[in-house]
């Protein structure tokens, strides 16, 4: 049986034929759809008048608080433009505390006084609804008798069309908080941890005389995910459950001999990828880059660079439409970031950076020696990471995480920077009091052969670090795949904005004064004389920098359970608090609702693999164990000498192991429930137990085996 719905999940992939979907706009080149299934401002223009549109557009483009008088008119354009995109229903679009987004979706229909069906959207509607607060994590803020909560449109964040088989809905990306008022979502953190760093960036570029700009934080959320086929992932209940695997021993070829990295693209990967593409386009989500990732069957996509809360909202969409997509295509898309053990896992890579007006402050310029507003911020950042790296270790928290941090395929948990030799050495000269010009010089490429000239960077990547600078931005590549990139981005957000303040202070009594250059590189020496031991640009994988972060005295928060811990630290809370973004209550019910979730994951793999390993593969097991003793007792009562040293040792070896696996089928089976002090006795009787059945699967007959295997799910699409 086991060999026969294998072998149909193999010949069903292989039968299929590849059909090329059209885009929905078939006759148009993307810039001719793209975003038309968002609310923005061409939009906003055609269905608002003149001084309505005008007032939205500064709320969306300037942070301007949004006139109340105005939510009426802005609902009835908004209806008119979403039912003209073949919207039936609507519905406030927001991140609670589960990893994903929720919706509730009500209808624009309704009946008028005379009996006939209208179809009507107040400004009430838009601004808030009421969505039972009890029903989602809460970490103790709400009880299950206190069920009102709100959620209410964020106008930053523009509206979109979301579409289904049978019509459309509008979606209002909104905030989520509690009756009493407390935060109960992601993206508030997040919005105020925006205007904290504004704040202090306002309050920096003033040092620095600089006129009044527009200030925008940007992300670039690069995806990783991997696909494989929906007749593999239905006979695993382990992916169903959990999202990985937890049981499957590795094949003699995995990724070992890099050849799918950057690799050509399978025709239907090719064909998903870019109906995948269409969709964002339509919802205005800037996908660049595609491309196959290291491990087989793993892949990528990254778009261009946007303002943060807008990135952050479009890459919950990036992972929703990859699922959605990928089961139309008859694959399944899997963003836990270790499916599959023994190859690597997925990331989610934040390119964090901040524009001031046109200019990147990131942006280090032919001479960064002599670029003081660049050096100044670079060093805050400096001091930043290295007083709250905790909080951005914090941020990196899933149980997928702890299979992949630190396992060279990742950065470890200790929360690092790498800037490259030229910098370093720049940052070395503050802290020295020595001025020399370093301009930047284009280094030509001596390749050889007949090619076009072209320039190498000034700079390596270092893809061991967690956080890089990458030229003009940092890279931090410690987030899960299927986590947000509200809770990097908030912390970090805060984190220099402290930073800022502790420059601007100590400078401001120096603006425009003779001696306001020298103020500046004492300050700044005295930054990176305290804080440069956050500094490496080795590898951050060697065992080596394990000894020389501990002798630089860097946290090593290397399991989830400890990385949470600085949620409780009354100084990370008088932090979040001084900035707005999380009261202490708030900040502790963060640990709560992580924590529970946390135990309840783990709990939840560990009876995913009891139950798999007593119902489903150990009976295949002991009938073949059965057959093995049948069969020698059949050679020895006939006499036959040949074959029997073969199947003792057949008998022994996989008995043996039968034993061993109903032994700790036994204690995973003695815990009722698993909590803090014996989370990691239950991980490690679960990673034994896979141990034991990951050797049987490579003993038992394979035509018997159970669950399809590694060579097959990873190759086999």
């Amino acid at each position: 049986m086991s060999d026969s719905v294998r072998r149909h999940a193999i010949d069903s992939i292989a039968q299929r034929v590849v059909k090329t979907s059209a885009a929905p706009d078939a006759n148009e080149a993307p810039v001719d759809y793209y975003g038309k299934d968002v609310f923005n401002a061409a939009a906003i223009r055609k269905f608002l008048s003149r001084g309505a549109a005008e007032k939205l557009l500064a709320t969306i483009q300037d942070g301007k608080r949004l006139d109340p008088n105005v939510a009426g008119d802005v609902a009835h354009a908004m209806k008119d433009w979403a039912i003209s995109r073949g919207a039936t229903h609507f519905t406030h679009w927001f991140q609670p505390m589960t990893g994903g987004t929720a919706e509730k979706h009500d209808s624009f229909l309704d009946v008028n006084e005379q009996g006939e069906g209208i179809m009507t959207f107040s400004g009430r509607n838009l601004v808030k609804s009421e969505p039972d607060a009890s029903s989602f994590p809460s970490g103790g803020l709400r009880c299950t008798f206190e069920a009102r909560g709100y959620t209410a449109w964020d106008p930053t964040s523009p509206a979109f069309v979301k579409r289904n088989p049978r019509g459309a809905t509008l979606c209002i990306p909104s905030i989520f908080c509690s009756y009493t008022g407390e935060v109960l979502d992601k993206k508030i953190p997040l919005l105020r941890s925006i205007q904290a760093l504004k704040n202090s960036i306002a309050r920096f570029m003033k040092c620095f005389q600089a006129p009044e700009e527009h200030i925008t934080v940007t992300l670039g959320a690069e995806q990783e995910y991997f696909l494989i086929d929906r007749n593999f992932y239905l006979q695993r209940p382990d992916l169903i459950q959990t999202g990985r695997t937890l049981f499957g021993s590795a094949p003699a070829k995995h990724q070992q001999l890099e050849d799918h990295y950057f690799g050509a693209i399978k025709p239907r990967i090719l064909n998903f990828m870019a109906e995948v593409e269409s969709e964002l386009w339509r919802l205005g989500i800037p996908a660049k880059t595609r491309h196959n990732e290291v491990a087989p069957a793993q892949f990528e996509l990254a778009p261009t660079f946007e303002e943060l809360n807008l990135a952050v909202d479009h890459n919950m969409l990036t992972m929703e439409i990859l699922g959605r997509v990928a089961e139309k295509n008859g694959l399944v898309c899997l963003l836990h970031e270790k499916p599959f053990a023994g190859v690597n896992g997925s990331g989610k890579h934040n390119n964090w950076s901040v524009a001031y007006g046109s200019r990147n402050l990131l942006d280090p310029g032919d001479d960064p020696r002599h670029n003081p507003v660049f050096l100044a911020f670079l060093t805050a950042v400096i001091r930043a990471v290295d007083l709250h790296g905790d909080l951005l270790r914090c941020s990196t928290v899933t149980v997928g995480n702890d299979y992949r941090l630190g396992a060279n395929e990742a950065p470890p948990a200790i929360v690092s920077i790498y800037l490259g030799d030229r910098l370093t050495e720049t940052l070395q000269q503050v802290e020295d009091g020595v001025v020399e010009e370093y301009h930047t010089r284009p280094r030509q490429m001596k390749i050889g052969v007949a090619i076009p000239n072209f320039t190498g960077d000034d700079s390596d990547r270092n893809r061991t670090s967690p956080f890089a600078f990458t030229g003009n931005k940092f890279e931090f590549r410690a987030c899960g795949s299927s986590q947000s990139c509200a809770g990097f981005n908030t912390y970090m957000n805060v984190a220099v904005a402290e930073s800022l303040d502790y420059v601007s202070e100590r400078l401001e009594n120096y603006v425009g004064k003779p001696k306001f250059n020298a103020k500046l590189e004492e300050l700044l020496g005295e930054i990176i004389s305290k804080h440069k031991r956050v500094v490496y640009n080795g590898n951050n994988y060697s065992k080596e920098w394990l000894k020389e972060a501990e002798k630089r005295g860097l946290p090593n928060l290397s399991t989830s359970l400890l990385a949470l811990r600085p949620l409780l630290d009354p100084r990370n809370h008088q932090l979040l608090e001084k900035y707005g973004v999380f009261s202490p209550i708030e900040l502790e019910s963060r640990y709560e609702i992580m924590v529970e979730e946390y135990l309840r994951k783990i709990q939840i793999e560990g009876e995913v693999t009891r139950s798999l390993a007593q119902n489903l593969i150990l009976p295949v097991v002991l009938e073949e164990y059965g057959e093995l003793v049948k069969a020698l007792k059949t050679a020895q009562d006939s006499g036959i000498q040949s074959g029997q040293a073969a199947l003792k040792y057949r008998i022994e070896a996989i008995g043996a192991l039968l034993d061993e696996a109903q032994t700790k089928i036994g204690e995973l089976a003695a815990f009722s429930a698993v909590d803090v002090e014996t989370c990691e006795e239950y991980i490690r009787m679960t990673r034994e137990l896979r141990q034991t059945v990951d050797r049987l699967e490579k003993l038992v007959d394979d035509r018997k085996w159970p669950l399809p295997k590694y060579r097959e799910m990873l190759f086999i699409y």
